[in-house]
């Protein structure tokens, strides 16, 4: 039997890094705001903010080869990383906010000091790691990262990578010591401890979102099934955000607004190798990041990392990638056909014709066997050993397909924030790095909901969670290092 409650100001569908990170910057805001986090299953952070579900590194773009590319004329284009790394900075020092007051007491449950690392080996992808590095280091941004072609430097650096390696190929290393491992399943707990300690919260488990009926008010009337008792039950909401992860996008599509026709979902399952060794474990520190194979997602670069879980040292190596039709890693193999509509069907015939490489390649790791996962480690790693490695499923990812103009399809990597035109109803689409640059994606929800609103009624308050709002860190390098001083120094990052 239905049945109806209080309403609300705020709902938030699902208890994962975005959904907390926006609960816990609108309670800082307006602490009278009356908000309730729902979520399909019996805990928080249980699908793509999970530690083992997600890279964890802290993306600070310092590492990761593919947001730098190189243009036809020779050129290293720093748009997107640039753009990553100062968003990265404005969740550090939120972060270093909820330490200072006293919201989340230790910032060691969450956030560890962990240099970020490139390598390459040959040649070509030498000369390119040489001339990124120039053009990068030469920024304020990444002042202090260094760069190395020599073998003996190098294995200072990262002596599992170097050790057992024919020194006589072309290598070359980049390294930023004041990197970050991050576990966003720790910090969404943070997060939702803090929050409960709060007055006009609220968090429901197990509960199924099943219908969202748009009211003539412009709220939300939502349907609920209670998966424990079975029991279904109405909540009228002001505004709805549903950050779901890979279920946003049904979600998205059960609430019929407008601007939802078009939008496709392409999953991207993944694996990891991952070694508690100590012996192995206590001889890498760093996340050490190589060149994509051909056609290969973004979430799918290798790269050999140092992680902190629960605690506890690990490596973890991949990931790899794979095929499902699941849009959580929890969730159905109905969810990719179920999602297919007649807005969206041409864009994913588009998208799937454009993107033979891309399938290709997820055929190819799909196929794999244990030993070509561990001959992949072993380009990394030399002299691994077989037996310190177990196979861990990670979490899924779900690229975005939208029609950018008639019968075509754009597979889009990265973030999107959809909403209804009344503002009512956002969703968040997309994959990494969102954890890493969940506060700057809040501040832009917050933006398109409120516009004026909040420079007028929320900017001093804003400056105060987040000093450099307003301000762009890419092109104020004094600001950019008095920030990271302080956010380091806060959060124990002085490794």
């Amino acid at each position: 039997m239905d049945h109806s409650e209080k309403p609300i100001d705020i709902a938030l569908i699902g208890a994962g890094i975005m959904s907390t990170t926006l609960a816990a910057l609108l309670k800082e805001l307006q602490p009278d705001l009356n908000i309730a986090l729902f979520e399909k299953l019996d805990d928080e952070a249980q699908e793509s903010s999970g530690a083992w579900n997600n890279a964890g590194t802290g993306h600070a773009a310092n590492c990761e080869l593919n947001y730098t590319t190189e243009g036809a004329d020779g050129n290293i284009d720093l748009t997107r990383a640039l753009k990553v790394n100062s968003e990265f900075d404005m969740s550090r020092q939120f972060w270093s906010h909820l330490v200072r007051t006293g919201a989340i007491p230790d910032p060691g449950v969450f956030i560890h000091p962990v240099p970020h690392m490139s390598f390459v080996t040959g040649s070509e992808h030498q000369a390119f790691l040489h001339k990124r590095h120039a053009t990068m280091s030469a920024h304020h941004a990444y002042q202090g990262m260094e760069y190395s072609e020599d073998a003996t430097k190098i294995a200072e650096w990262i002596p599992l990578v170097m050790g057992g390696r024919d020194t006589t190929q072309p290598i070359a290393a980049t390294r930023i010591a004041n990197g970050a491992d991050v576990n966003y399943g720790a910090l969404t707990s943070a997060l939702l401890s803090h929050l409960n300690r709060m007055e006009g919260f609220s968090v429901r488990f197990s509960q199924k979102l099943e219908h969202l009926h748009h009211k003539d008010d412009g709220g939300w009337l939502l349907s609920f099934h209670d998966e424990d008792s079975g029991t279904k039950h109405k909540v009228e909401a002001g505004h709805v955000f549903l950050g779901a992860g890979g279920g946003a996008l049904p979600l998205l599509q059960k609430s019929r607004i407008p601007e939802a026709k078009g939008y496709a979902g392409f999953p991207v399952s993944g694996q990891w190798l991952r070694c508690s060794n100590p012996k192995v474990v206590n001889r890498h520190t760093a996340k050490v990041y190589g060149m994509a194979a051909t056609g290969a997602p973004p979430m799918s670069v290798p790269h050999l990392d140092t992680r902190v879980i629960d605690g506890k040292r690990w490596l973890l190596f991949g990931p790899y990638a794979g095929f499902t039709t699941r849009f959580l890693k929890q969730g159905s193999l109905l969810d990719l056909p179920g999602s297919v509509r007649p807005s969206n069907f041409v864009p994913l015939l588009a998208v799937a014709h454009d993107n033979f490489p891309l399938e290709e390649y997820l055929v190819g790791q799909v196929v794999q066997t244990m030993e070509h996962r561990l001959d992949a480690l072993r380009d990394y790693y030399p002299k691994m050993e077989p037996a310190d490695w177990e196979l861990s499923v990670a979490g899924q990812r779900v690229q975005i397909i939208h029609k950018d103009r008639p019968y075509h399809g754009r597979l889009q990597f990265g973030t999107e924030i959809v909403q209804s035109a009344d503002g009512r109803l956002t969703a968040l689409l997309g994959a990494s790095p969102g954890a890493s640059t969940a506060v700057a994606i809040m501040i832009d929800v917050l933006k398109q909901n409120l516009g004026d609103a909040l420079v007028d009624q929320w900017q001093a308050k804003l400056r105060k969670l987040v000093p450099s709002f307003g301000i762009d860190l890419t092109k104020d390098a004094d600001l950019t290092r008095s920030i990271r001083a302080s956010t380091a120094e806060c959060l124990g990052l002085h490794g």
